[in-house]
C-alpha cells in the first residue's frame, strides 16, 4: 500500500532529509585514499547521534543477519550494501555510500558515488552518468505521470553509453519506514501507479559498466556485479506536489 505523506510528515521527512545531506556534506572530505571504510561508518554513528537521529540501516532486515552499519560502504564491483570493514580506500576506487537517518521517526535517504584520488577515464564516465541517470529520473518524477516514467528516463540515458542497468534492486517508497510502496526501478517493468502528490520516492539508478547482472555475497548483503566490472550508484530522496517535485536531500 503506498502512504501519501501529509504536509506535516514531509515536513519532518524534509529535515531528516536536510540533515542527511549535511552529514553527506561534512564526511565528502574523510572518504579518501588510506581510509578504513569502518572508520566512515563510526563517524557517521557519532555524526548522527549528535544531531538526536538513529542510523536508518542499523539492525535493518533479518533479525539473524541484521545490518551492522550506519553507512553502505561499496566499493568498485560492489554495487550497494556494502559491510563497513577494515578495508583501506585506494588510489581509483569508487567509493557508494548510501546512508539514511531516522529523525523523531521520518526516514531519509541518500547515496553517492565518490572517487578517491585520480580514478581512471572510464570510471570517471560511469559515475557521471549515473548522476546524470538520477537527475533525468528526477526530472520524470512528475504528478500525474506514471511510475514507470522515471525507469524509460534512467534506462534510456544508460544505454546510451551501453551500460548496465541493475533491475534485480531499486527504488522505494520512503520517509514513514526505510523501505515502503511503491517499488521505484530503473528498468519499465512492473506495477505503474500514477504519481500523486504527498509520495516520498528514493530514486537510485545503480548503472554498471557491464551487464546489469549481479551476484549476492555470502555474507547476505553486499551485492557485486556478475561480471565483476565497476558499478556507480546514486540516490535522492524526492516529495511529490501537484505542481513541482522537491528533492529533499540536498
Amino acid at each position: 500500500m503506498i502512504r501519501l505523506k501529509n504536509e506535516k510528515q514531509i515536513d519532518g521527512i524534509r529535515q531528516s532529509c536536510k540533515a542527511l545531506a549535511q552529514m553527506y556534506r561534512e564526511m565528502e572530505p574523510l572518504v579518501q585514499v588510506g581510509t578504513e571504510t569502518i572508520e566512515l561508518d563510526r563517524w557517521a554513528q557519532a555524526w548522527i547521534k549528535k544531531i538526536g537521529g538513529t542510523p536508518a540501516f542499523m539492525g535493518y532486515g533479518d533479525k539473524d543477519n541484521p545490518f551492522p552499519g550506519a553507512l553502505c560502504i561499496s566499493v568498485n564491483e560492489e554495487v550497494i550494501h556494502g559491510i563497513p570493514s577494515r578495508r583501506k580506500i585506494k588510489e581509483g576506487d569508487l567509493v557508494s555510500i548510501d546512508s539514511g537517518i531516522n529523525l523523531g521517526g521520518y526516514i531519509s535517504d541518500k547515496s553517492m558515488t565518490f572517487e578517491a584520488g585520480k580514478v581512471s577515464p572510464e570510471a570517471a564516465k560511469l559515475n557521471a552518468v549515473t548522476k546524470e541517470c538520477l537527475a533525468r529520473g528526477i526530472a520524470a518524477a512528475v504528478a500525474g505521470q506514471r511510475l514507470l516514467q522515471i525507469a524509460r528516463a534512467v534506462q534510456g540515458y544508460a544505454k546510451e553509453f551501453g551500460y548496465g542497468i541493475v533491475s534485480s534492486y531499486c527504488g522505494h517508497g520512503v520517509g514513514l519506514d526505510v523501505h515502503e510502496d511503491p517499488q521505484v526501478p530503473n528498468t519499465p517493468k512492473g506495477p505503474n501507479p500514477k504519481m500523486m502528490r504527498g509520495m516520498v520516492l528514493a530514486i537510485e539508478p545503480m548503472i554498471n559498466l557491464g551487464t546489469g547482472d549481479v551476484d549476492l555475497l555470502d555474507d547476505g548483503w553486499t551485492v557485486i556485479t556478475a561480471d565483476r566490472k565497476l558499478s556507480a550508484h546514486w540516490e535522492n530522496t524526492v516529495a511529490i506536489f501537484a505542481d513541482h517535485t522537491e528533492v529533499l536531500t540536498v
